[in-house]
Parts: C-alpha cells; sequence; structure tokens
C-alpha cells in the first residue's frame, strides 16, 4: 500500500534533504555561541560592580538574554536534529516502498537454507541443527549431536534448517 505524502521535499534526493536541515543547525551553533558570549559580558560586569543596584544592569541586557539565547540554540539544535533523523527515516521508507517485493515462490517449492547431513547442538540449547544451519556455522561452541539426547526428545529440531525429524545415529 502506498501511503500519499504532502511533502515538498517527498521527490528530492537525500542531498537536497540533508542540505535543508544546515540552516537550522547554524542557527543553533550561533545562538548557542552569542549566548555563551551574552553571559560571560554579564558575568564580567556583574563581578566588577560592588552594588546590587549597580549589577542589574548587567543582569538585565547580558545574563537574562545570554541565557535566552543558550535555551533557544538548544532547542534549534534539537529541531534540527530531529529534522535530519526524519530525513532518514523517510529515505529508508522510499526505500522500502520502491523496492520490489520478491517474486512469490511456487506453492510446492522451499528454499533450502541448509542441506548438510552432520547434526550440531549447542550445549544448554534447545534445539538440533544441521551443521550447515546459519544459526551454528562457524560457532566453536556447536557440538555434533549427542543421539541419546535426540532419543530422548531433549532437543527440538530447529525451524530454520528443518534437520530430520528422525535424526540417525552420528556414525
Amino acid at each position: 500500500m502506498r501511503v500519499a505524502r504532502t511533502d515538498p521535499t517527498a521527490g528530492a534526493s537525500r542531498s537536497a534533504r540533508l542540505r535543508a536541515v544546515h540552516p537550522a543547525l547554524w542557527a543553533a551553533f550561533a545562538a548557542l555561541a552569542a549566548g555563551a558570549v551574552l553571559c560571560v559580558i554579564g558575568w564580567y560586569g556583574i563581578s566588577g560592580e560592588r552594588f546590587a543596584e549597580r549589577q542589574l544592569p548587567y543582569l538585565a541586557s547580558c545574563t537574562v538574554p545570554g541565557a535566552a539565547l543558550i535555551i533557544a540554540g538548544t532547542v534549534l539544535f534539537t529541531h534540527g536534529r530531529s529534522t535530519l533523523a526524519a530525513a532518514r527515516v523517510e529515505e529508508l521508507y522510499g526505500l522500502l516502498v520502491a523496492a520490489e517485493p520478491p517474486a512469490a515462490p511456487s506453492p510446492g517449492a522451499r528454499h533450502a537454507v541448509a542441506t548438510s547431513d552432520d547434526l550440531r547442538m549447542v550445549p544448554g540449547g534447545t534445539l538440533w541443527h544441521r551443521a550447515d544451519c546459519p544459526l551454528v556455522a562457524g560457532k566453536p561452541g556447536a557440538v555434533p549431536a549427542d543421539a541419546t539426547i535426540l532419543a530422548r526428545g531433549g532437543l527440538d529440531p530447529c525451524p530454520i534448517c528443518e534437520p530430520p525429524a528422525d535424526p540417525a545415529p552420528e556414525r
């Protein structure tokens, strides 16, 4: 099912969408830097004055606006990052929608994941596998399946590689 989107950048390339995010990030960094500078100037001015009534102008003209710019820069930065993440999600969604579904297999045909007749198990596990099963292939902990455990029904066959339901004992 295709979903109609009203996003103006829906057909734009990845680099165009990502470039659209950068102005918000630059504005965020500028606001953070300006806020930090104003706070430093305000602190310096306040620390040079002995009386509170002479410190208030520095507080009102530098420190409070500097703190507001730092908060605004943080909000812009967070919004820019979420916009960047949204652009990446849109790109992934476009790739998923554009991908053609795999051809439907014929009703009786199955693709074999593993074909080995050697059986393996993992000590402490609950399944037995074919030796070339992706779950145990190349794993150093996989050992040859113990025929007595298999005969007792202590392990179930792997649903991925589908080993024989009635395993023959190891030779």
